[in-house]
């Protein structure tokens, strides 16, 4: 179902609204569950969408198709899971945009993409023409929520292929029983008679370390706990790469173009979600795709070669690309997962990669690597300690550095809000002073990174990258429109406590009415403001409504 676009998404239709009432629940978690077969004419095609009537282009149906299938070359026998990303014009709901005011950055729905979680069966059949039954259902989610959504396709899907579409039908209905989608909050999940239990943490519980929020989480008699809603096993991705994590951490952080190649969907997209994890928590804000294919709707505007390559991490497993590509910056080739070691290669020698592993790239690392970390997760594979610890060692060296340095941006930023001073309750709120990279370099001299880490290298030169990406962008965006919030809550507060008929004392009538206007706009657009300071400005308002003429009164009244 097709429609105009608006906004992040598209103009709802009376048909789309009727189906967002019947399954509003369900809209919240979940956008539909799709079941894609193979046709002997058709090849992949959509068998059924549930629930009934969900909206979707015929542009993301053919998306769905092609990207819910393993390539050929592949040769996934048995089942196989993967996620994908695919482009989406449907606008959120109501509920998730609430969601996303008080959700943690990693976890927001996401504004211009689904999420598809792929469970793909294929195996010998004899009674079928092409002596395989092929076939996949796929979970379609704004959330990222991956831990939960693999562990849901992995219930669904198997029952689906027992018991046929009534399993489909009554999964959708336990989904539409579930709790509405709020950050902060314990939820209790059923489908299908098992019931998942999870904690979604909030911009202030998304603080607290995990194995606190794992206490939050009452297991007593729940058989599935889901104690973390999207942590991604980082080791058992990168165990490969391992020497190459600090250039791989780099990488992720300027938004550099990477294909990651792979024999599998199932490698190649838990490798692009390892990368983007990387910098947590700090959101990756480029493009991405864990799993890519010739047909996709992006295809040539990803492998154009007339301009530099995008900003976009790309797992692929068809070996086209490895031509398709080559003009690419950065290839990462996935090889025998048993292996420790990968060689560092120069791109020149492309020939390589066609059969070694390993990272080819020219980028000259602006920091040094820490080798004690480096050391220890080989012993480690040694050891052969737990993938678990390793994935927590790894998290926890990268979230220091990754926070060693955002901390100095942080306080940077923080020091662009203007002086108190400055605020009147009587004019518009200042803005927050200019961002000048130059000056945040010259702070770096007193509290830049050395002061919680003790990596070394050419910090500011990794800065001035930054600066250029989608990631710092995303994050600049988000800070200065807090500053800005804060400024105008300021202001309002000020103007809350003021005397206004006091200042309406000398004030020509337009000046006065102007005031009047400027407070009933103020008090419609739901300011970021306490309650009590709503309660004030309306009082405020009040005030002026006294000190002016009855006929003024009865214009600005019917007016309103």
């Amino acid at each position: 179902m097709a429609s105009s676009i608006h906004n992040y998404g598209v103009e709802v239709s009376a048909e789309e609204k009727e189906f967002q009432n019947v399954w509003n629940r369900f809209s919240e978690w979940l956008h539909c569950i799709c079941v894609v077969t193979f046709d002997l004419e058709l090849g992949q095609a959509m068998e059924s969408v549930f629930p009934p009537g969900v909206p979707l282009t015929d542009q993301e149906k053919c998306n769905i198709c092609y990207l819910a299938f393993p390539d050929s070359n592949s040769g996934c026998m048995g089942d196989t899971q993967f996620h994908v990303r695919l482009r989406s014009f449907m606008s959120l709901t109501p509920q998730q945009l609430a969601y996303n005011e008080d959700s943690v950055p990693t976890l927001r729905a996401d504004l211009t993409h689904y999420w598809g979680f792929v469970y793909f069966r294929q195996v010998k059949d004899s009674s079928l023409p092409r002596g395989y039954f092929q076939k996949s259902i796929i979970l379609l989610s704004r959330l990222p929520f991956i831990n939960l959504f693999y562990k849901v396709i992995q219930l669904i899907a198997p029952k689906h292929f027992e018991d046929g579409e009534s399993s489909l039908e009554a999964a959708c209905h336990d989904i539409n029983r579930w709790p509405s989608l709020k950050a902060g909050q314990n939820v209790l999940l059923p489908v299908l008679g098992t019931v998942f239990q999870s904690y979604i943490p909030n911009q202030q519980t998304g603080k607290i370390v995990r194995s606190d929020i794992a206490e939050q989480i009452q297991s007593h008699n729940v058989p599935h706990v889901v104690a973390s809603l999207q942590d991604v096993n980082v080791f058992d991705a990168l165990s490969s790469l391992i020497s190459h994590l600090h250039l791989l951490w780099e990488l992720v952080l300027t938004a550099e173009p990477i294909v990651v190649m792979a024999s599998s969907p199932t490698e190649c997209s838990a490798l692009v979600q390892a990368l983007t994890n990387l910098i947590q928590p700090l959101p990756y804000s480029a493009e991405y795709r864990p799993y890519f294919t010739i047909h996709d709707s992006e295809f040539r505007e990803f492998t154009r070669k007339q301009f530099n390559p995008p900003c976009v991490i790309l797992g692929v497993t068809n070996p086209f690309f490895t031509k398709t590509l080559q003009h690419w910056p950065h290839t990462i080739k996935l090889g025998d997962v048993t292996s420790i070691k990968t060689k560092l290669k120069k791109i020149g020698n492309l020939k390589l990669l066609d059969t070694a592993p390993g990272v080819y790239t020219q980028y000259k690392a602006f920091l040094e690597k820490d080798k004690a970390i480096i050391k220890k997760l080989h012993n480690g594979i040694r050891t052969e300690r737990p993938s678990e610890v390793q994935t927590a060692m790894v998290k926890r060296h990268l979230l220091e550095l990754t926070q060693s340095f955002m901390i100095p941006l942080e306080r940077y930023m923080a020091s662009l809000m203007p002086l108190q001073k400055n605020i009147s309750p009587f004019r518009a709120p200042p803005i927050p002073n200019p961002f000048n990279p130059e000056d945040f370099f010259a702070m770096l001299q007193q509290s830049g990174p050395q002061l919680t880490t003790g990596i070394k290298g050419d910090w500011i030169g990794l800065y001035r990258n930054f600066f250029k990406t989608p990631n710092f962008s995303a994050w600049f965006h988000e800070r200065h429109n807090n500053l800005t919030n804060k400024l105008q809550a300021l202001q309002l507060e000020a103007l809350a406590g003021s005397d206004l008929k006091q200042w309406s004392k000398g004030k020509k009538e337009i000046e006065i009415v102007d005031m009047v206007l400027k407070l009933r706009e103020v008090l419609k657009s739901s300011p970021p403001v306490p309650d009590n300071t709503k309660t004030l400005l309306a009082r405020r308002l009040d005030d002026l409504n006294c000190v002016l003429p009855d006929d003024m009164k009865s214009i600005l009244n019917a007016a309103s």
